[in-house]
């Protein structure tokens, strides 16, 4: 009787295992258990909150080696979970550390350790911190709601690329049709198709500018019809990718009640 109750949960293949390589066993269990990842989804939030807080100068120069000790607990947590998802990865033989969430992980602990190690001055200090904002992206490995956004994005990748390289023939068209009419006229707003990128992402996008605009007539009819083109360019990604999501949305949810 006693045996019946014992044999499923220790039966002899999975006890030799855990008894041969119990390190293994217990780190791979760890990364895919809702504990750990509820762990670091928490400490990812907490991370953010810590990081608009220090953003207050008065409560930074209180609070600021609390901080610091919080940030050094962080990278310790994140660089830990990175080499173990690495380690399982090439068990597995799964490609992580090239993945997006890899290339995320990576990024959100290496400006520590390269600011840490190579000590560069507050400038580079300022351009590392802000590496830190990549963290939130870690938050797509538990949301399902991003992961549903991925998978829609890379049903529709290859029309995405094509839409894109459009764009770019646009804004490269805009840029240097704006410069060869402005430039003459406004030398010190259009000195070269490189400065004149700017002007032509903003009127692509329908941002526009308040400052640098044409004044000439050739001018405003090709800043209009590059407008008018801009509705489109900005309309056609974005309806391929909500097509997109809102099928797998349904395929997902035919899954669920099927």
């Amino acid at each position: 009787m006693i045996t019946y109750y014992i044999r499923p949960i220790f039966d002899k293949k999975s006890l030799l295992e855990l008894l041969a390589k119990p390190q293994k066993l217990m780190f791979k269990k760890l990364v895919s258990s809702n504990i750990f990842e509820r762990f670091i989804y928490s400490l990812i939030i907490i991370n953010l909150i810590v990081m608009v807080i220090e953003s207050e100068p008065d409560i930074n120069s209180v609070f600021n080696l609390y901080f610091s000790y919080f940030e050094t607990f962080s990278i310790v947590v994140f660089t830990f979970e990175y080499i173990i998802r690495t380690i399982e990865s090439f068990k597995s033989k799964k490609k992580y550390n090239t993945s997006f969430f890899g290339l995320i992980d990576a990024l959100s602990i290496l400006p520590y350790y390269f600011q840490a190690i190579l000590g560069f001055d507050g400038r580079f200090v300022r351009i590392f911190r802000l590496f830190r904002v990549s963290r939130i992206l870690k938050l797509g490995r538990f949301s399902k709601s991003f992961d549903l956004l991925g998978k829609g994005i890379n049903n529709v990748k290859v029309e995405l690329y094509l839409t894109f390289s459009i764009a770019f023939v646009l804004l490269f068209f805009s840029a240097a049709g704006i410069y060869f009419i402005e430039n003459e006229v406004q030398p010190e707003n259009f000195r070269s198709i490189i400065s004149s990128f700017w002007w032509a992402v903003a009127s692509l996008t329908g941002v526009g500018f308040e400052e640098i605009y044409p004044i000439t007539f050739g001018g405003k009819i090709f800043a209009s019809i590059i407008a008018l083109i801009g509705v489109g360019v900005v309309a056609v990604p974005t309806g391929i990718i909500s097509a997109s999501f809102v099928e797998i949305i349904n395929e997902d949810n035919l899954n669920k009640n099927g």
